[in-house]
């Protein structure tokens, strides 16, 4: 029987790693992903390979677009035929502040990696997917971790929103291209998640849920995130593709 295999970026800690971790649980050969071939990205592999051997790692920079093609072609000649896309991988604002400071190198930086790299990464998935016969008893997706912040404005974040939003409709876009495909597309929009990222600001998130911001009082955690990223790639949420999932605890419900 044919097994489903995956590509994760940006999976050598945080909701990447989370993500890897689940879809082991579930079956998938997983190849994970970081920037750089370092002791973090060899720790975050040996932690897949304890609950599952068929892992990998291909370290290499999402924002350098000549990278995609050789690397889905080493996955997949050590791995098999991919079934599946995480576009995980993301950057932060180089200074938290006012809109009106922001430079061109953060704005760049932002756009390079959180929408650029997932258009084209996404791209060469679907060329790849769309040039040869498919198992039809596997289901095949990408999957692509936004945020929150892809439709609520942060303004110390500004050039970060702006990228998420970007992605979004990326998302957008590849759903409807790839739908008669029977090719899923998700959005993932997580909110207030414990992660490397958020440490900086993870006391006022926790006190900013608890005290009503999401509907569950308390932070997301990159467990949590990873389940619903596999529980999708999974197709467990079948007829449905071009939707965005909210991981936010409600946090975006409109209230008065």
């Amino acid at each position: 029987m044919s097994q489903p295999c995956a590509l994760v970026t940006g999976s050598s800690r945080g909701i990447g790693l989370g993500a890897a971790q689940a879809l082991t649980r579930r079956g998938f050969a997983v190849a994970l992903n970081g920037p750089n071939d370092d002791e973090e990205l060899a720790a975050a592999l040996d932690v897949v390979r304890k609950e599952n051997k068929q892992a990998m790692s291909v370290p290499f920079d999402v924002t350098h677009l000549a990278a995609h093609e050789t690397t889905l072609d080493r996955i997949e000649k050590e791995l098999g035929p991919l079934t599946t896309l995480v576009n995980n991988a993301g950057v932060g604002v180089m200074n938290r502040g006012d809109p009106l400071d922001v430079t061109v190198e953060s704005w760049n930086r932002c756009h390079e990696a959180n929408a650029k790299a997932v258009f084209f990464l996404t791209q060469a998935f679907a060329r790849r997917l769309l040039g040869r016969a498919r198992d039809s008893s596997l289901f095949h997706s990408i999957i692509n971790v936004t945020s929150a912040n892809a439709s609520a404005v942060a303004v110390p974040r500004s050039e970060y929103c702006a990228s998420k939003a970007a992605a979004a409709m990326v998302s957008k876009t590849w759903a409807v291209r790839l739908g008669s495909e029977n090719i899923a597309v998700y959005d993932v929009q997580p909110g207030l998640i414990d992660t490397d990222m958020t440490a900086p600001v993870i006391e006022s998130y926790s006190a900013r849920a608890k005290d009503g911001l999401t509907l569950f009082p308390r932070l997301g955690e990159i467990g949590e995130m990873g389940e619903v990223i596999a529980t999708l790639a999974s197709g467990q949420l079948p007829y449905t593709t071009g939707q965005v999932i909210s991981a936010d605890a409600g946090m975006l419900v409109p209230r008065f």
